[in-house]
């Protein structure tokens, strides 16, 4: 899988322009440059890992107002106040948790999710922590993960005064918990059982 960005006759794109687009299963628009993730889809260990996650968030959040998603799910990152048609970011994070559910609409969500999750692929790597860690940074996201499954290791991102503070790496063992959203946390022990080989 590779990050191309999408040539088009336009060199700024927005929200309005995005939602013309055919459909592609993970198109992102970063600062008004269209983005589209080329086949191959995401690895089977990648998708497990995701659903596995997905699982876990899911029971901690039982009961509770917060909602969890995974990709493709439209997260539309204004910079102001600016109409919807005109914002230039849109990304589609492969997990995310939103407390607030004001920012929920019929076409995903305006405004930072309170945590949000990469799993890292080898074509996506460098995407993903180049590009899309600094608009997690400067849209307010409370609490980023990189999930890196070669080298079972987890860097956790979070904000501090408006900027995110030095990462955190920790193995992918035990429990870690989320500091953006108390009462979940991820049991890497079951996640990574769970996995198929």
């Amino acid at each position: 899988m590779r990050i191309d960005r999408l040539m088009t006759h336009k060199q700024h794109h927005t929200y309005g322009d995005y939602l013309t687009w055919p459909d592609h299963p993970r198109q992102e628009l970063i600062d008004g440059v269209a983005y589209v993730r080329e086949p191959p889809a995401p690895s089977r260990y990648h998708q497990e890992i995701v659903r596995e996650l997905l699982v876990q968030v899911c029971e901690a959040l039982k009961g509770k107002p917060h909602k969890a998603y995974v990709a493709p799910f439209d997260v539309r990152l204004p910079k102001s106040d600016e109409a919807n048609e005109l914002i230039d970011t849109v990304v589609q994070p492969d997990v995310l948790i939103v407390c607030d559910r004001q920012k929920l609409y019929e076409r995903g969500m305006r405004g930072a999710p309170d945590w949000v999750v990469e799993v890292l692929s080898p074509g996506t790597a460098s995407y993903d922590q180049k590009i899309k860690v600094p608009v997690y940074e400067r849209s307010g996201v409370p609490e980023l993960w990189l999930i890196h499954p070669t080298d079972r290791k987890l860097t956790i991102y979070r904000l501090e005064n408006g900027r995110y503070g030095l990462p955190t790496s920790l193995e992918l063992s035990g429990q870690t918990d989320l500091t953006a959203v108390p009462g979940v946390s991820i049991d890497w022990d079951r996640l990574l059982s769970e996995l198929l080989p």
